[in-house]
């Protein structure tokens, strides 16, 4: 196969613009000689042609290096001109979006016009205004492209969910209770779920990096940093910057559920709108710092690369809006209306925010930042002092609380329950705590100390703070349910409301934390009491039943010979079983209804019952059973067998009516 024949030759009219365009290339793009020459370098291997031009580039020899330069300049400057005028008459089209040639071009000709302002060279006046095109355009191009790059904040896609995160503690007491309309009445809580998990959880943020712009366009935004600070439109530059990222932050707060509330919207919140929302600025803090504000810094350290300046003061600028919202809401919650049920909440919140503080001082840096860190400071220390205050008015509603309706069935009452807890999950918080209470103070200075009387001395002196309060907060409980069974007109059910609530009192401080700061000797006293309790219960529940089966007042029985003494030795014995029976019946009738929640305690009274009465019941039964005439009216005055008896007593403090059938008869 023959090879293709050569190209005709172009005729001297197409060679000329050839070289023609080359030269424009070359003289608008090139700033050296050696430049030049090694752009001329790399046409000439598309056509050795192309290598003639160069003799007709730059100036003869004769003129001085000056003027070379001079006239260099002249012409970069004349086609940079004109590139930044052909994009600014087609303001529809973004240079950020065009091919990187184009871009790279672009950029080039902002550089050169910029540095032809800033020499002050001729057509300065043209210059000027170029720039001010060229800037006009990167701001925009700014803008968009900041936007258009921004990166949805998912909170799915975080380490987290805030869904998984939910905080259970004071907002799942039961309200139904008398005990106070503010203070709700606890359920069995469990003090690890205090904070939304198992203590111990790791950080959910220590793997998660976000960054608020996408990677790749980064770079963009830097070179448009970099022009607009080298050209003198910094405070454009950061106007521009700290807008866009303001209205983004907005943006991310608002999916992270973080509202812009006013003082007077938060205090007019109803609690299960202010909990929610408290669960929310918690976690919300929280994501603000170690995700938001981290990322914030990364991007302007990558953008603003220009000028330290301009990273420290747009980053401030741009997330100041951020910040304050964060901590206007935790000035609020810091005002609000001191009630038990928000301490909680607030001490999440309170450790939530020192436990961000270190990170924000890493991220906020010089005196701007300083001024930040101070502003958070005082919120946290605000929010302290709402801890102070909230557990002064706990103690005082716990020695007010002046409900006049006792337990019906001498139960655990409501108060017990929710003290108990509320102090459990308040060990939760120890390390705050003590260090919120290690101040000195004391809330009631002119009260005497009732916790001192009742304890340990040496162990009293090296409680925690922490310790010596919840010590004072029991003792007010102690004497609050003291009061409350002094509504029982009988002194046996009184004992029973005592020894309940006693009793569970001591459960909930054997197990958990509190053992620990009240100390053994504390639960033996308590338990001791306990004791106390069910001696006197037999004392007055039973000393007059049992006082019919004693051997007095009817003589030795059989060993009359009086028929007359024999007759009345039956009287006194029927009536003693009569009397009996009517005492044993009033007491299962009530006693049945008492209710003693606790199976072991229960269950040791009754023992304790049937160990004094069952014995004492056979013995007279025995004893005197046979005097009591035969016949049909046996059953009236002996009406248990000794098993009987203790299959009634096995019904007593259940808490419902007893079910005995009470006219069975002997046979």
């Amino acid at each position: 196969m023959s090879a293709a024949p050569p190209p005709p030759p172009e005729s001297t009219g197409g060679s000329d613009k050839v070289l023609a365009a080359a030269q424009h290339i070359v003289k608008s793009l090139a700033t050296s000689k050696n430049a030049a020459d090694d752009m001329i370098r790399i046409l000439s291997g598309f056509d050795n042609r192309l290598s003639s031009i160069t003799t007709d580039l730059f100036p003869s020899p004769d003129l001085s290096s000056t003027e070379s330069s001079e006239i260099s300049s002249a012409a970069a400057f004349d086609a940079a001109e004109q590139l930044i005028q052909l994009w600014d008459a087609t303001p529809e089209a973004l240079v950020f979006e065009a091919p990187e040639d184009d871009v790279a071009q672009y950029l080039a000709a902002v550089d050169v016009a910029t540095e032809h302002l800033a020499r002050g060279a001729s057509g300065a006046g043209r210059a000027g205004v170029a720039v001010q095109l060229a800037m006009a355009r990167l701001e925009e191009e700014l803008r968009h492209h900041m936007v258009r790059h921004a990166v949805p904040l998912d909170p799915t896609g975080l380490c987290f969910s805030l869904r998984r995160f939910s905080l259970g503690s004071f907002e799942d007491l039961d309200t139904s209770s008398e005990f106070d309309a503010a203070t709700p009445h606890s359920l069995d809580a469990t003090p690890e779920t205090a904070r939304g998990g198992p203590l111990g959880l790791g950080n959910p943020f220590d793997d998660h990096v976000f960054d608020p712009v996408r990677p790749e366009a980064v770079d963009d935004l830097r070179a448009i940093a970099d022009r607009m600070a080298c050209a003198g439109y910094g405070r454009e530059l950061a106007d521009a910057y700290c807008s866009i990222r303001r209205d983004l932050q907005d943006e991310y707060l608002s999916v992270l559920g973080v509202e812009r509330l006013s003082i007077d919207e938060v205090q007019r919140l109803e609690w299960k709108q202010l909990n929610d929302k408290m669960k929310k600025w918690v976690q919300g803090v929280k994501t603000v710092v170690r995700v938001l504000l981290a990322g914030e810094r990364r991007l302007c350290d990558q953008v603003l690369a220009v000028s330290d300046e301009l990273k420290e003061e747009c980053f401030l600028e741009s997330t100041k809006g951020c910040i304050m919202q964060i901590l206007n809401f935790g000035e609020a919650v810091a005002v609000c209306p001191r009630s038990p049920e928000k301490l909680s909440r607030i001490l999440d919140m309170y450790e939530a925010l020192a436990e961000v503080i270190p990170e924000m001082k890493d991220l906020c840096l010089g005196s701007s930042g300083d001024g930040v860190i101070s502003d958070v400071q005082a919120i946290l220390d605000r929010l302290g002092d709402a801890v102070r205050g909230t557990l002064f008015e706990f103690g005082k509603v716990l020695q007010k609380e002046s409900s006049r309706r006792a337990m019906i069935a001498g139960e655990i009452h409501p108060m017990t329950r929710y003290v108990m807890n509320y102090l459990r999950l308040l060990v939760v918080y120890c390390g705050t705590l003590d260090l919120l209470l290690d101040d000195g103070r004391d809330d009631h200075p002119s009260v005497e100390r009732p916790e001192d009387q009742d304890h340990d001395p040496e162990h009293l002196e090296s409680m925690t703070p922490l310790g010596r309060r919840l010590l004072k907060l029991m003792c007010y409980l102690e004497a609050n349910l003291e009061d409350k069974s002094k509504l029982y007109e009988d002194a046996a059910l009184e004992c029973i409301f005592s020894m309940n609530n006693l009793l569970y009192i001591v459960q909930k401080v054997k197990d958990s934390e509190l053992g620990k700061i009240l100390g053994d000797h504390w639960v033996r006293r308590r338990s001791g009491k306990i004791r106390q309790y069910s001696k006197s219960y037999l004392r007055i529940s039973w000393t007059k039943t049992l006082s019919y089966l004693r051997d007095d007042v009817h003589g030795s029985g059989s060993g009359s010979s009086s028929g007359s003494g024999h007759s009345s030795s039956r009287m006194s014995i029927k009536e003693k079983f009569k009397n009996f029976n009517l005492a044993f019946e009033e007491i299962y009738r009530n006693q049945t209804i008492w209710k003693v929640p606790d199976p072991q305690l229960r269950e040791e009274l009754k023992i304790s019952i049937s160990e004094n009465v069952i014995p004492a019941y056979r013995a007279f039964l025995g004893r005197y059973g046979s005097q009591v005439d035969g016949g049909r009216s046996l059953g009236k005055y002996i009406k248990y067998t000794p098993e009987d008896l203790e299959g009634q007593l096995s019904d007593l403090f259940e808490g419902s009516p007893g079910s005995a059938n009470h006219s069975r008869r002997r046979t």
